[in-house]
């Protein structure tokens, strides 16, 4: 991918968000909730993508920040993906947020908060533990990130 150069931050996030949605609708054709995750280099590069596959893979842990992580790995060749960003739909939850501690993450940035599961400010902040590694945190609210899954489950209570 080419070098994306973004004026300000909230660009960057809403550019890297629609392509985290492209996954999260990939996950959604798949009638899995329709979270998805990206990780990117410090040139802006994407590295990786993960979306939600814990219905069709009968696993609790197929989160698409988890996915995104393994897959940024076996790029990378590396499981330490110091120096990346992850951005991702919705708000980390606790074993997310776990996960991206241990992968050392430089940042993690989401568009919709998690109000039940939530690993940043939602429920509790893995991020602020005195933990060997210290990830950045941001919730920039993207409101499409919220559309998606309120639809969702909209069509799931019909």
């Amino acid at each position: 991918m080419d070098d994306i150069i973004i004026s300000n931050a909230e660009e960057t996030y809403t550019h890297f968000f629609k392509i985290a949605l492209q996954a999260a609708y990939k996950a959604q054709k798949e009638d899995e909730v329709p979270i998805g995750a990206i990780i990117v280099n410090d040139r802006n590069e994407i590295v990786s993508e993960g979306y939600n596959r814990k219905e069709g893979e009968k696993n609790c842990t197929r989160h698409a920040e988890i996915i995104a992580i393994e897959n940024a790995s076996k790029t990378l060749g590396n499981w330490r993906l110091t120096g990346h960003t992850l951005y991702s739909t919705l708000e980390p939850c606790v074993m997310c947020a776990g996960a991206i501690v241990h992968a050392r993450l430089e940042k993690v940035v989401y568009g919709a908060k998690d109000l039940k599961w939530g690993g940043h400010t939602s429920i509790t902040n893995i991020f602020d533990l005195n933990l060997n590694h210290k990830t950045q945190a941001v919730y920039s609210e993207y409101k499409p990130c919220r559309e998606i899954l309120s639809s969702f489950f909209r069509q799931k209570r019909k």
